[in-house]
């Protein structure tokens, strides 16, 4: 199996009006709208994207790759228009738009309309949150690890592939806060090896449970993932929300973030400022 020959293919779900997916819960469609498309809520989102999510992603040292951007149809046009300008830039980025559907369900279509019909390897899936960040070598540690997983990812339907160090952050006017973190399965920096004979995704998984349900392997070497932590991260609105203690970068924290996530704190501090 020739790595250079899987298809790599990540989904990130922006403010996408779902039915379920969301820890907030909402009786209605209209409310959950209302929810996701608040004025600061989205500000936030789009600040976020630009300078932690997509930096790493369009600096990736493996290009080729595929990343969808599932939206509603109901995003406000002036975000869509936001969206696109920011992408502009990323031949791997492409913004899907869908109505109101069941989470899982439609995520798991999406993937599976986007995969090459003709496949005989398997592909490599990520899931991926618009205030996250990968580091700049992911794709190609992801290829790596399943050329080196070889013998699992030929013989098993799914093989998780999770990246588990790295850093809780926060964009602020001062630029980042941050704490070193080791977070196995946690969800940034996983991603799955599936086999062409299932219609599985990665979207099928709890990512804190599939070492339950399939073969794993783990990689702690290096900082692979930056987890965002701010007011809007619907994991955070739940009480008893276990608290991270943040502290500002030093300079050698920022020229290392900019090294391995593309993140440019001085980018940070200026959009968020």
């Amino acid at each position: 199996m020739n790595s250079q020959d899987l298809q790599v293919i990540g989904l990130c779900r922006f403010s996408y009006p779902a039915f379920g997916g969301f820890q907030v819960e909402h009786e209605t469609i209209e409310e959950r709208r209302a929810y996701l498309y608040a004025p600061d809520r989205m500000d936030d989102r789009m600040r976020t994207f630009e300078t932690i999510a997509l930096p790493g992603l369009k600096a990736q040292t493996d290009p080729n790759f595929e990343f969808l951007i599932v939206v509603g149809t109901c995003l406000p046009e002036t975000y869509r228009a936001e969206l696109e300008a920011m992408i502009a830039d990323m031949p791997q980025a492409k913004i899907v738009a869908e109505e109101p559907a069941r989470h899982r369900p439609v995520m798991k279509r999406i993937i599976n309309d986007h995969l090459r019909n003709d496949a005989t390897l398997p592909s490599l899936q990520f899931r991926h949150d618009d205030d996250d960040a990968v580091a700049v070598n992911f794709v190609e540690r992801f290829r790596q690890a399943a050329a080196d997983c070889a013998g699992l990812v030929t013989t098993n339907e799914t093989v998780g592939i999770d990246f588990n160090r790295g850093f809780s952050a926060r964009p602020t006017a001062e630029g980042m806060l941050s704490s070193p973190s080791f977070m196995p399965y946690y969800g940034v920096a996983l991603g799955m090896s599936v086999s062409p004979t299932t219609d599985k995704t990665i979207m099928n998984f709890g990512h804190n449970k599939i070492n339950r349900v399939m073969p794993t392997a783990t990689f702690s070497d290096e900082d692979m993932f930056v987890r965002g932590h701010n007011d809007f991260n619907d994991s955070r609105q739940k009480a008893k929300v276990t608290r991270v203690n943040l502290e500002p970068l030093d300079s050698d924290g920022e020229a290392h973030f900019k090294q391995r996530f593309a993140i440019d704190c001085d980018q940070v501090r200026r959009v968020f400022g």
